[in-house]
């Protein structure tokens, strides 16, 4: 169903999303407990095709038409290192002790899409690189923790924005891209700014699902295009974080469908409302 030029989900789509969601949660913890020095971007998205074809699922990105006369996406998982944004290409890129790693990873069960990304690092972090993970991350929760029945898309932007511009460092808020609908398809009406003013946007309803997604810099917010045509990177070569979940708002509270848990543990903790339909 549409509403206003967004799609609602039945309450039996989104539990078809959340099974779509869990594959995204599985694939990230077998992607981020294989990464180690020596380990290859490829062989993490082989993996990652292995996790896809033992739920029988298919994937979001695997084939991905960005638009503006860009290739296909030649693999199922973004996976961005150090200064690389997003939409890192797996390949031959072997990773080393401390490099800072964001898995980006979509799934497809039933036509119903999920879509997560985590940040991690291979063996141990600088402080400054694993700070900004740990930021970047805080602001993913707060932006979730900012909807609610009623509300409005940009409570969550205002809310990412503003734990992000809590911390004394200055950090680069990535505005080319954008958290977005999710459904149906991987990419749908509203976007999420990861900035914004509170009560402007698109209002949250019973039905609509969102992927949350801010992606923070150690500098400048400013991105550039690889010769690839999709690996973005910071135009100043600072690092750069990515975490993402996607979530519903339901009549008892927050469900997040790529969360192993849905999302209890963190919003329990956070004093916010958990509210799965099914689990």
């Amino acid at each position: 169903m549409r509403w206003r030029g967004v799609e609602l989900k039945t309450p039996e789509q989104l539990v078809a999303m959340r099974r779509a969601g869990l594959v995204v949660a599985q694939t990230h913890v077998a992607l981020r407990e294989a990464a180690a020095p020596g380990v290859t971007t490829g062989e993490l998205d082989v993996l990652a095709r292995e996790v896809l074809a033992r739920h029988g699922a298919t994937s979001s990105f695997l084939g991905y038409d960005g638009g503006y006369d860009d290739p296909p996406f030649p693999a199922v998982t973004c996976i961005s290192v150090n200064e690389e944004i997003v939409h890192g290409i797996p390949g031959d890129r072997v990773l080393a002790a401390g490099d800072l790693v964001s898995v980006d990873f979509g799934a497809i069960v039933d036509g119903w899409h999920g879509d997560g990304a985590i940040t991690f690092g291979v063996g141990e972090l600088s402080p400054a690189d694993a700070r900004l993970s740990d930021v970047t991350r805080e602001a993913m929760w707060a932006g979730i923790g900012a909807a609610h029945l009623r509300g409005r898309v940009g409570d969550i932007s205002h809310a990412v924005e503003r734990r992000i511009r809590e911390e004394p460092l200055t950090y680069g808020i990535v505005r080319d891209f954008t958290g977005h609908g999710i459904g149906s398809a991987m990419h749908q009406p509203p976007d999420v700014p990861n900035y914004g003013r509170p009560g402007r946007g698109t209002r949250i309803v019973e039905g609509l699902a969102l992927a949350i997604e801010p992606m923070v810099t150690l500098g400048s917010e400013e991105g550039l295009t690889l010769d690839d045509d999709w690996t973005v990177v910071t135009a100043d070569g600072s690092r750069a974080a990515h975490w993402e979940h996607t979530m519903t708002v339901t009549s008892a509270g927050l469900w997040i469908l790529t969360a192993l848990d849905g999302g209890e543990a963190e919003l329990t903790a956070r004093g916010l409302p958990y509210g799965p339909l099914a689990d």
